[in-house]
């Protein structure tokens, strides 16, 4: 079963995000569009570069209005000890999310059970709390924030227009569609 459209689970966890440590929860995240990137451990190859990527693109989310979640099974005390020694982690805002119990990887179906370490996992969620992209990588390959960029705005714009969809490599300002019968055959 796929976890598009279903509601994101409860969950309680600690984060390290500009210096402090906060608190975040479901809760936090109604209201405004989230964005929860998996990632398998501090310390690594793949993951500070992600990181990094979202990072550099950290204010178009926030201009977009999303805030953005980087989490892995790490304590949120790691991810401070990361941050402070990591020239690719000091350029990130944005909160990063203790998960050592995997509560929130196995929530969003991302562990790897036996490693206890999460996949590259990509989550949209939507204001009202449901899981609108859900995109799941090896942990070998890497993301790329823009193209996470784009589906954002695709998310966004099909929710504020009810009866368009966004067609493949759609663009901010790019034509939409209308399903209709008329469209049948002729695309």
């Amino acid at each position: 079963m796929s976890l598009i459209n279903t509601h994101i689970k409860p969950f309680k966890a600690t984060a390290y995000q500009n210096g402090k440590f906060i608190d975040v929860s479901n809760e936090t995240m109604k209201g405004k569009w989230s964005v929860v990137v998996f990632y398998p451990a501090d310390f690594t190859f793949v993951c500070p570069t992600e990181l990094e990527d979202l990072a550099n693109n950290y204010a178009e989310f926030q201009k977009m209005g999303v805030d953005v979640y980087g989490v892995s099974t790490d304590t949120h005390f790691a991810h401070k000890a990361w941050h402070d020694t990591s020239d690719a982690i000091k350029k990130v805002q944005y909160a990063l999310v203790g998960d050592p119990t995997a509560t929130l990887a196995r929530n969003f179906e991302v562990l790897i059970e036996e490693e206890g370490l999460a996949l590259r996992g990509t989550f949209v969620i939507n204001p009202e709390g449901q899981i609108k992209i859900m995109e799941v990588h090896d942990n070998g390959i890497g993301r790329d924030a823009s193209e996470l960029l784009r589906k954002v705005k695709a998310a966004q714009y099909v929710a504020s227009h009810p009866g368009e969809v966004c067609p493949a490599k759609w663009t901010e300002g790019a034509e939409t569609l209308t399903p209709s019968l008329d469209l049948v055959g002729k695309i």
